[in-house]
């Protein structure tokens, strides 16, 4: 059965691509949404297995959004990205709970498989 997957970034055009790579991968995305604050939400109603989260949104960042999913019970698995470098954000991912991070430019299905193993 494929992995349920909710994207999460402010930029619709990167949604579109991510949903599509990520399909033909054999993910099953159950969700996009444009903001921590709708993130948040679709997590509790939609329950996807992984979250992909991108780490700079207005108003909530992708940091806080990890925070107040990991203090819940049972979280999905989440994944962070970036149009920026790992090392640019020094500890936080690993401080936030994700299982990993990937560049926007780096994402296909594989890249997300390693992030989770």
């Amino acid at each position: 059965m494929a992995r349920t997957l909710l994207i999460v970034d402010d930029h619709t055009a990167f949604r579109e691509v991510a949903r599509k790579l990520l399909e033909r991968h054999g993910y099953e995305v159950v969700g996009e949404a444009g903001d921590g604050e709708a993130a948040l939400a679709a997590v509790r109603e939609l329950r996807p297995d992984v979250v992909l989260l991108d780490v700079q949104m207005p108003a909530i960042d992708g940091f806080e959004v990890a925070a107040r999913l990991n203090a819940g019970s049972c979280p999905p698995a989440i994944v962070m990205v970036s149009t920026r470098d790992g090392e640019d954000f020094g500890g936080l991912i690993e401080q936030s709970g994700a299982r990993g991070f990937i560049p926007k430019h780096a994402l296909p299905g594989s890249a997300l498989d390693a992030a989770l193993a």
